[in-house]
């Protein structure tokens, strides 16, 4: 089979019958990437596992340096002193009558609507509004608590979907 210039050229770098070490393999993926754009790498291990017994499963979370890149933006339905936990933590918008009607006209600036469960009364009313677009909260999701700040949290962290 014929391969192009710019593949022999990353070839010749290559020894396959070498075993590199991680930080090794890593430094050569970064020398033989001719694409103008952010190339893919995909890494396979065999683990020597069997993943039929419950002793030998293999589960792991992974933490991103950078995060996901993504910034969330988030609207709080509360009242009372949860108002300024919300700001506190860090909530892009805290939801009052006003926004109400403002979501009615349209309005989506936010990613994540959390709501305290005393609030669920008033964002029941945008249910055809936020159902549809998936953001209508919900306690099995983690978005109806009475603890703002730690749904806050989790949702800029990226733990909420």
């Amino acid at each position: 089979m014929k391969h192009g210039k710019k593949y022999n050229e990353s070839a010749k770098l290559v020894d396959s019958t070498k075993f590199y070490e991680v930080a090794e393999a890593c430094d050569l993926v970064c020398k033989t990437a001719t694409a103008k754009f952010d190339e893919t790498v995909e890494l396979h291990v065999r683990l020597g596992v069997d993943s039929r017994h419950a002793d030998q499963q293999v589960r792991g979370a992974v933490v991103l340096p950078n995060g996901t890149g993504k910034t969330v933006r988030t609207l709080v339905f509360t009242k009372g002193d949860k108002i300024k936990e919300a700001q506190d933590a860090g909530s892009d918008y805290i939801a009052d009558d006003d926004t109400v009607k403002k979501i009615q006209d349209g309005w989506m600036d936010f990613d994540v609507v959390i709501a305290s469960p005393d609030m669920m009364g008033v964002v029941g009313r945008l249910g055809k509004v936020l159902g549809p677009r998936g953001l209508m909260p919900n306690p099995k999701a983690g978005t109806v608590t009475p603890e703002i700040g730690k749904a806050i949290a989790d949702a800029k962290a990226g733990k909420i979907e």
